[in-house]
């Protein structure tokens, strides 16, 4: 099998990939005994476990929104790639192991740490997950969410909705809006701990093998950190029983250009942590008056193939209309 596939190749791919990745011949070693599943398990389909939202798609898991009240933060994990059924996230890693795969939250808010040390620092509590509209290819994820301090009063809220949709057999796309609260007065000073972000899968990044690059063409953390950019994602050959395959898979994380600090800079980081924060680069603290509001949106890609082979650009203008 050739190492990459060509522009042409991978569109033919895309549409054949209705018969099912095995057939393909796209599948790792490991996987190409497994039986397809029938044609009635191409959807979605969801369920909901105390705390938990479990998404599947061809009854194969895609993902799991995880909202315990013992966590520091609600998140989500796994985000499996389209063909290998790996996720493309890791749980939590070495180094910095509050990074917790698919994640929104934030240090240094009115002085609580809503993003790593211990519950008393600070803690982002789910008033409990629950699905929205779902279809055979979408399904949505509702939460509120309040920022505080046991037995202190409330900081922040937060009310979030999760789209989760599979528009093809090798693209499956997480958009998130979120409307983040002050119920007092918030002064947020500079912080590199902030907002949306991802810890990708080792084997994607720069450390494991794999490439960081941005909308701009941009690759590595040196030349993509704090570097306005639409994307930034990760993308490289998956691991098969701990060697590199053939099978090439990313993740995106998009901006939209409405969020309040669009064009926003990125923090970057080769060992797998992106996130389009505005934190790390203001000189002066960032003030939200109480009753204020922000809307922040955010689209996450899990392709297969490299950014250009996914067609990230068109994803991106095809979410903002640009």
């Amino acid at each position: 099998m050739r190492k990459h596939l060509a522009r042409r190749d991978f569109l033919k791919v895309s549409l054949a990939a209705t018969a099912g990745p095995a057939c393909l011949g796209l599948l790792p070693r490991r996987a190409e005994a497994a039986p397809e599943p029938p044609p009635q398990d191409a959807k979605l389909t969801t369920y909901r476990l105390g705390p938990h939202i479990w998404i599947r798609w061809q009854n194969r898991l895609l993902t799991s929104y995880r909202a315990h009240p013992t966590q520091k933060y609600p998140y989500f994990f796994p985000l499996t790639g389209p063909l290998s059924g790996l996720s493309l996230t890791t749980e939590t890693s070495e180094p910095y192991p509050h990074h917790r795969s698919m994640l929104f939250a934030c240090d240094r808010v009115n002085g609580g740490n809503y993003w790593q040390q211990d519950l008393p620092a600070g803690q982002i509590i789910s008033a409990g997950p629950r699905l929205g509209e779902c279809t055979d290819t979408s399904a949505e994820i509702l939460d509120q969410c309040e920022w505080k301090k046991p037995g202190e009063p409330v900081v922040m809220r937060d009310g979030r909705k999760f789209t989760v949709t599979v528009p093809s057999p090798l693209v499956r796309l997480v958009d998130a809006e979120i409307r983040w609260i002050a119920v007092e007065d918030v002064t947020i000073p500079r912080t590199n701990h902030s907002l949306f972000a991802i810890r990708a899968s080792a084997d994607v990044t720069p450390w494991g093998g794999g490439t960081l690059l941005n909308s701009e063409g941009d690759s590595s953390e040196a030349d993509t950190f704090g570097k306005p950019a639409a994307w930034c994602g990760y993308h490289g050959k998956r691991l098969e029983q701990g060697v590199p395959g053939e099978i090439v898979e990313g993740i995106a994380l998009m901006d939209h250009p409405q969020n309040p600090w669009a064009p926003c800079p990125w923090f970057t980081r080769d060992y797998g942590f992106i996130s389009p924060t505005p934190f790390n680069f203001h000189d002066e603290p960032w003030q939200l008056a109480a009753g204020a509001s922000v809307t922040l949106r955010y689209r996450v890609v899990l392709h297969a193939g490299d950014p250009q082979q996914a067609g990230l650009d068109e994803i991106y203008r095809q979410w903002t209309g640009g």
